[in-house]
């Protein structure tokens, strides 16, 4: 079986069509790659079941990505060939079940009845059946030709646990794979039963998954009707699915069930029906038909499971160790201490190598060739902000920083170890209207803001996503760090780096919890599977740390590319001069700033990380050649508050941009506008607070 990554990409066709029509929405890509292949199956589980794994298997990582239009949870597409049958794959987003809850529900389903994939695939964890099969039954109740990848076999066994999977496949009515995806055993399998099933159709007898004899005989009634009522069921969905729904109180379905010509009096009979549940019950229907479900995997998990006797595997008691109070927050403690010094101390050396070469190897070349092109006026100058100070500045702080930090974030996430981090963080974060899971795209957010807001998505709720994203902005990213570590640290000394660390945490701290309080709503428990550490695979974390660091160039690239060059033709016009004049009686009384500072600090919304070179530029053509370093112009508190005002407020276009996708613009004002005041009056406020109780310019 040979992998690749479409076809038709390379045949020209799907790229001519979006560069032709722009980014696809994720039903017009699925047809898109639908058109070239045989067979087309769907990827899906939780997001802990090493799915990813096994699509990463599939496709190499080279996949392309489609956006349903207003959501920001992508599918991911790709093909394989199996003989001769081209094969297409929809990764849909992980996920627990298919309700319309969360983005990332509500793409998956939407993934689904929109690209009537032939199969869907979905992986479970052998080693907690229980958990994964509610999602298994979903899909085969609403219709689905199902292939079960019973994945993670391996560390089951370590566990004392072995799946009978023939009687499990006998149970479910449909094939079931034993997989370990991390060494792609089982993959090659798990693609021929597709391939049958999608040909063939099932080579077993399907039985039915029946649930309490009164709750079936109440979905039975409805399902009747729903089949003389409504012929054409939406999505071409069984009607015993379509009326589980509209008994659970499913929006999505209700909206379109009500637009038929019979639909009112569906929906009058599925409310009576969900009435009588509630009578019978005293429950809700949708959480029975859970229950009902959890039950029924219950005693399907029972049936199949063969219990070995097995000591705990060390990685059982890692995990037991790192989610314990008394254990885990000293081992946290250190984690995050030794992330932040990977983080430095091989990103400053990267950062330093880069600068290196980039001056002595290739800024001479590109300064030659803008010369000769454009000669040595004025259009030379503003290019070489961009092709040369620009590159310059996103590769020596991408580069070192951030893919340092994303590599740090793939091994802490195979590992295993974020899952525990989210366990002991949610009394925390449950403070800042949050739960543990939201500690993960805070924690990436020290790498770049961008990615970090993109990742709220897997929260549940716009309230949280809101939240999540307001106090993402005043994590100190890659480009703040640097600042802070480059200039602050080493220039005025590690007291006042640490200060500025501890008022923003203070400040992450207040906001959220102020937040909290005004937002309306409250947030939602964590529920989540706990997984053990494990050592993680070289090779998927190389791969992952390339994919998401590639993600992060393709938007923050042109965007600082784009912010250099505006910054250049202010500069080189003299545009940042009359700027200055207005500026300087206001930012030295609040701040204690000059002039160029301020000018500095207001073009740091476009380039972060040019915020110090702006202001050595400038400091030079006022001050003179010594003012290349920065303590010849700047007291150290005048360079803490400097450094701290940096940090606080909105982090850059490229992070204005994605948070206006996210939350929308009026919010993104909203918090930008936020943070420029909350840096503003804290820098006054740290200035003189300092001015007093330490004297002129020091600490102590």
């Amino acid at each position: 079986m040979s992998f690749s990554c479409h076809r038709a990409t390379r045949r020209g066709r799907f790229r001519w069509r979006r560069r032709r029509c722009g980014p696809p929405s994720g039903r017009y890509a699925v047809d898109e790659i639908k058109e070239i292949a045989d067979v087309t199956f769907a990827l899906a589980g939780n997001p802990n079941t090493g799915k990813s794994t096994l699509f990463n298997q599939l496709t190499g990582l080279n996949v392309e990505t489609a956006n349903y239009p207003g959501k920001t949870v992508e599918l991911n597409l790709g093909t394989t060939n199996l003989d001769g049958t081209t094969i297409a794959i929809i990764d849909l987003p992980g996920t627990y079940a298919l309700g319309a809850v969360s983005e990332d529900q509500w793409v998956a389903r939407r993934g689904l009845l929109d690209g009537r994939p032939d199969v869907v695939v979905v992986v479970v964890d052998a080693s907690n059946l229980k958990r994964n099969l509610y999602l298994v039954f979903q899909f085969i109740e609403l219709g689905f030709p199902v292939v079960v990848a019973l994945n993670l076999v391996d560390y089951a066994a370590k566990l004392g646990i072995k799946i009978d999977h023939e009687r499990l496949s006998e149970i479910l009515g449909v094939p079931v794979v034993p997989t370990v995806a991390t060494r792609g055993l089982g993959v090659r399998q798990v693609v021929e039963e597709v391939v049958k099933v999608a040909k063939e159709g099932y080579k077993i007898e399907r039985p039915r998954l029946l649930y309490d004899d009164q709750l079936e005989k109440a979905i039975s009634s409805l399902t009747e009707e729903i089949a003389v009522s409504i012929p054409e069921t939406p999505f071409g969905i069984p009607p015993k699915a379509l009326a589980v729904q509209l008994i659970e109180g499913d929006s999505e379905f209700k909206e379109t069930v009500q637009k038929l010509e019979r639909g009112q009096r569906v929906l009058r009979s599925a409310a009576e029906v969900a009435e009588l549940v509630k009578s019978e019950w005293r429950e809700s229907p949708e959480a029975l038909m859970s229950r009902e479900r959890y039950e029924l995997a219950a005693r399907i998990s029972r049936d199949v499971e063969i219990k070995i006797e097995e000591s705990p595997p060390l990685s059982e008691r890692l995990k037991l160790v790192t989610v314990s109070p008394r254990s885990g927050l000293p081992i946290m403690v250190t984690v995050m201490a030794a992330v932040f010094a990977a983080i430095y101390w091989l990103g400053g050396l990267l950062s330093e190598a880069l600068d290196s070469l980039w001056g002595g190897a290739v800024s001479p070349i590109i300064g030659a060739g803008v010369y000769s092109l454009f000669g040595e006026g004025l259009v030379s100058r503003v290019i070489l902000w961009g092709a040369d100070a620009g590159v310059l500045a996103s590769l020596s702080v991408g580069v070192p920083f951030v893919l340092t930090f994303y590599l740090v974030l793939s091994v802490l996430e195979d590992s295993g170890y974020l899952n525990s981090l989210a366990f002991l963080s949610d009394s925390i974060m449950h403070r800042l209207g949050l739960h543990g899971r939201a500690i993960i795209p805070m924690i990436t957010g020290a790498g770049c803001n961008v990615p970090a807001i993109m990742s709220t998505r897997v929260l549940e709720t716009k309230r949280e996503r809101l939240l999540a994203c307001a106090l993402i902005v005043l994590v100190p990213c890659s480009a703040r760090v640097a600042v802070i570590l480059g200039a602050v640290a080493n220039l005025a000394g590690w007291s006042y780096a640490l200060s500025i660390f501890l008022i923003e945490l203070g400040l992450i701290g207040a906001v959220g919890m102020s937040l909290n309080r005004i937002l309306p709503g409250e947030s939602r428990g964590l529920v989540m599977e706990m997984f053990p550490i494990r050592a993680p695979s070289p090779k998927i974390i190389l791969k992952k740390t390339w994919y998401r660091f590639k993600g992060f160039l393709l938007i923050a690239f042109p965007m600082v590319i784009a912010g250099s060059l505006v910054m250049g033709i202010l500069f080189e016009t003299g545009a940042l001069w009359r700027l200055a004049s207005p500026l300087e009686p206001g930012i030295y009384w609040l701040l204690g700033l000059p002039a160029v500072a301020g000018v500095a600090l207001i073009f740091g919304i476009l380039r972060k990380e040019l915020t110090l070179e702006l202001l050595i530029a400038l400091a030079i053509v006022q001050y003179g050649p010594t003012a290349q370093s920065l303590l010849t112009f700047l007291s150290p508190l005048q360079l803490f508050i400097f450094a701290l005002v940096v940090t606080i407020y909105i982090p850059c276009v490229a992070t204005i941009s994605v948070l206006g996708r996210e939350v929308g613009w009026r919010r993104t004002l909203l918090i930008s506008m936020f943070t420029i005041g909350l840096a503003v009056t804290v820098g006054a406020l740290s200035y003189r607070v300092v001015q007093m109780i330490h004297g002129v310019w020091t600490l102590g």
